[in-house]
C-alpha cells in the first residue's frame, strides 16, 4: 500500500506490535485485467517497469495488471479488512495490551483510529491474492508515478516470493515485522533508486528520503497526533526496512534480500546479529537467532491474546515513559526471544511477559531501565524484594493510593543454563502473584 510521497504507510502486520489484521488481501475476485499496452497509466507503467526491474535486480516474470478505484471503493474495502473476524480479535487483543502497558489512552478505539489512518494515507496498494496493483482514480498527478513505481516493486516481490503466505503469519509478530520492512523497505529503497538514479543516490539522495520520510507529517493530522506506538510501529517497515535494504547493498551487492530475509527485528536493526563482525556474511547458524519462549496455561483467568514483541517493539514500549532513545535503545538491546500473553481475570486485564537475554549484563540492564519506566508510570508505586525470592520484586501502589486503579507488578528474574530469563507480571491490583509459574516457563534454542 502506498501514502502519498511524505511516507508510505505499511500494509501492517497481522497479530504483529500493531496493526495486526491489515494485510491488504482483497476479499472479492478482481474485474478483467486490461494489458499493460491499453489500460490506465499506460504510459506511466511503461516508464516505471524498466526503472524497477535495473533497481531491485529482478524481472517481471509476467506484466503487471493495474486497475482504478474510487475512494468509495477502497474505504469499502478497509473496512471489510478492520472487521474480519481475524482483524476485529487481534486489534482487539493489542488494544488491550497497549492499555496495560499505558501506551495508548484508555478510550482508544484503535480499530477506528486505524481506519482513519488509512483513509488519510492510502493512494494506492498492490493485492497478493487478485495479482492487482490498485490506483485511487482521482490521485493527484504528481504521487501518480511515485505510487506506481512502489507498488509495481511489490507485484514484482510476489513473483519470487510468496507475498500473501509472509503476511499471513500470525504466530511471531516479531519475524513477520522484520519480513514485511524487507518488502516495504525494498519498495522504498528501489522507488528512490528508480527516481533518483544510481548518482543521485550516492550525491545524498538516500540520506535526504530518509529524514523526509520521518520529518514530512504535517499534512497528516490524523497521523501526526496519532499515540507514538501507532506512528512508529506504522513507520518502520518504510524507514527500518529502507534503512536495512540500503544497508544489505551496500554489504552484499551481488545478492538479492529477498533471498534471505533477516527473521527478527534485531538482525534488522544490529548488523552484527545478521551480518556479522567479520569480513565474510555470516552464516545462518552465526547470526542471533532468537530462542522460542513458552509460556504455561496461567494459575487463573483466560488467555485472551498473546505475541512476540522482540527488540523493535521493546524499544517503543521502553521509550513511552523514559523518552530517551539511547537509554530505551539500550534496554532493549541484547533480547533473544520473548513472549507475552494478556489474562482476562475477573478484576481486570494482566500482562505476562518473558523474554530471554544474551548475558546477565544486558538482562540486568533492561531490568534496571524497567524499574525506572515502571516509577515514571507509576510515580506514587512502592516496591518490595520477596521474601522468599531475592531474584523478585514487587511493586504495588501505596494503601492512599485507594480509589485508583492500581496495578501490583512482579519482576522475576532466573537463569536457564547460561540464559537469563526476565518475568514480568503486571496485574490488577493483588492479582500478580501465583498467576504464571516461571519454573514452567520453556526456552527453546
Amino acid at each position: 500500500m502506498t501514502a502519498p510521497h511524505r511516507t508510505h504507510l505499511s500494509p501492517f502486520r497481522r497479530h504483529a506490535g500493531l496493526v495486526a489484521a491489515l494485510s491488504f488481501t482483497l476479499l472479492a475476485a478482481c474485474e478483467s485485467a486490461p494489458s499493460v499496452g491499453d489500460g490506465p497509466y499506460a504510459k506511466v507503467l511503461g516508464r516505471a517497469i524498466p526503472k524497477v526491474e535495473q533497481a531491485t535486480g529482478l524481472t517481471f516474470k509476467e506484466p503487471p495488471v493495474l486497475e482504478t478505484r474510487s475512494k468509495a471503493e477502497v474505504r469499502e474495502f478497509l473496512l471489510k479488512q478492520l472487521t474480519s473476524e481475524r482483524a476485529a480479535t487481534s486489534l482487539a487483543g493489542q488494544e488491550r495490551v497497549y492499555k496495560v502497558l499505558g501506551l495508548i489512552p484508555q478510550d482508544t478505539d484503535l480499530n477506528a483510529l486505524l481506519r482513519r489512518l488509512l483513509e488519510e494515507q492510502i493512494v494506492g496498494y498492490y493485492d497478493p491474492a487478485t495479482k492487482v496493483l490498485y490506483v485511487v482514480d482521482d490521485v493527484r498527478s504528481d504521487l501518480v508515478e511515485i505510487t506506481i513505481t512502489h507498488e509495481l516493486v511489490h507485484a514484482l516481490q510476489d513473483q519470487y516470493v510468496n507475498i500473501d503466505s509472509i503476511q499471513s503469519a500470525t504466530h511471531d509478530a516479531d519475524r513477520q515485522v522484520a519480513a514485511q520492512a524487507i518488502l516495504e523497505g525494498q519498495a522504498v529503497y528501489a522507488q528512490l533508486r528508480a527516481s533518483l538514479g544510481e548518482t543521485g543516490m550516492r550525491m545524498g539522495g538516500w540520506d535526504r528520503a530518509r529524514a523526509a520520510m520521518r520529518s514530512g507529517q504535517e499534512g497528516m493530522p490524523i497521523f501526526a497526533n496519532a499515540p507514538m506506538i501507532v506512528r512508529e510501529s506504522l513507520l518502520f517497515p518504510y524507514t527500518g526496512g529502507a534503512d536495512f535494504v540500503h544497508r544489505f547493498i551496500g554489504r552484499r551487492p551481488d545478492d538479492n534480500v529477498l533471498d534471505d530475509f533477516p527473521i527478527s527485528t534485531r538482525q534488522l536493526l544490529s548488523d552484527g546479529s545478521y551480518f556479522g563482525t567479520g569480513d565474510t556474511p555470516a552464516t545462518a547458524a552465526e547470526r542471533r537467532i532468537p530462542h522460542q519462549v513458552t509460556l504455561p496455561a496461567p494459575a487463573r483467568g483466560t488467555v485472551a491474546f498473546s505475541n512476540v514483541f522482540g527488540e523493535f517493539e521493546t524499544r517503543l514500549i521502553m521509550y513511552e515513559y523514559i523518552n530517551n532513545e539511547l537509554q530505551a535503545g539500550r534496554a532493549a538491546q541484547g533480547v533473544n526471544g520473548d513472549r507475552y500473553a494478556l489474562i482476562e481475570l475477573p478484576e481486570g486485564d494482566a500482562l505476562v511477559w518473558a523474554s530471554a537475554w544474551d548475558n546477565a549484563v544486558e538482562a540486568a540492564e533492561f531490568v534496571d531501565q524497567y524499574t525506572s519506566w515502571l516509577r515514571k508510570r507509576h510515580p506514587r508505586i512502592n516496591s518490595q524484594d520477596a521474601l522468599d525470592a531475592p531474584t523478585r520484586r514487587y511493586y504495588a501502589p501505596p494503601d492512599s493510593a485507594k480509589g485508583r486503579v492500581a496495578r501490583s507488578v512482579i519482576v522475576h528474574v532466573e537463569t536457564r543454563g547460561a540464559t537469563p530469563l526476565v518475568v514480568i507480571t503486571d496485574a490488577p491490583f493483588r492479582q500478580a502473584d501465583g498467576l504464571i509459574d516461571p519454573k514452567r516457563i520453556v526456552i527453546d534454542d
